[in-house]
């Protein structure tokens, strides 16, 4: 059962890294035919800005967080423990996962409950020709918090039993 719980975390870490990329993407081909039409035609798209910093940023910015941690992509200062004992090392790993799990708990909460308050109000950007519902893209942060902190509570397990047989 805990397998199943493994796999089922890291296939999506995986699928919102592999969103984060097809998001990225969109963004370089939309603001290029922004650029195109702007430079060659004279006639930019409408929102090409409010659309890149409302979604795109946010989906490439905040999706790939699990996926940054389970790479240990992040940043890891080892001055006062490079010449620690690999279980003590584990140990420390394993209390930062759970500090870390508390704070993205705590994210993942309160940009949930703005989420639904955006909802809620049906949320919109102004473009220069109207408006666009802006609303979607606040459930992106809360799906990364929430699934950055389900995977450290996952690797925090892992670390206590690799530190347990070492």
């Amino acid at each position: 059962r805990v397998n199943r719980i493994e796999d089922g975390i890291d296939k999506a870490v995986s699928s919102l890294m592999w969103l984060a990329c097809f998001v990225g993407f969109l963004m370089m081909a939309h603001i290029t035919l922004d650029v195109t039409g702007r430079v060659l035609f004279y006639h930019p798209l409408i929102g090409t800005i409010e659309v890149a910093s409302s979604y795109y940023m946010v989906a490439v910015a905040y999706l790939p967080l699990a996926h940054v941690s389970r790479g240990d992509g992040q940043i890891i200062v080892e001055l006062f423990t490079r010449n620690l004992a690999p279980g003590r090392i584990l140990r420390i790993d394993a209390v930062i996962n759970v500090i870390t799990m508390i704070y993205m708990l705590v994210f993942a909460w309160y940009t949930t409950e703005v989420a639904i308050e955006m909802t809620h109000e049906g949320e919109l950007g102004e473009l220069g020709a109207g408006y666009f519902w802006v609303w979607p893209s606040r459930w992106l942060l809360p799906l990364s918090f929430w699934i950055m902190a389900f995977y450290l509570a996952l690797r925090s397990v892992r670390d206590y039993r690799k530190a347990a047989e070492a």
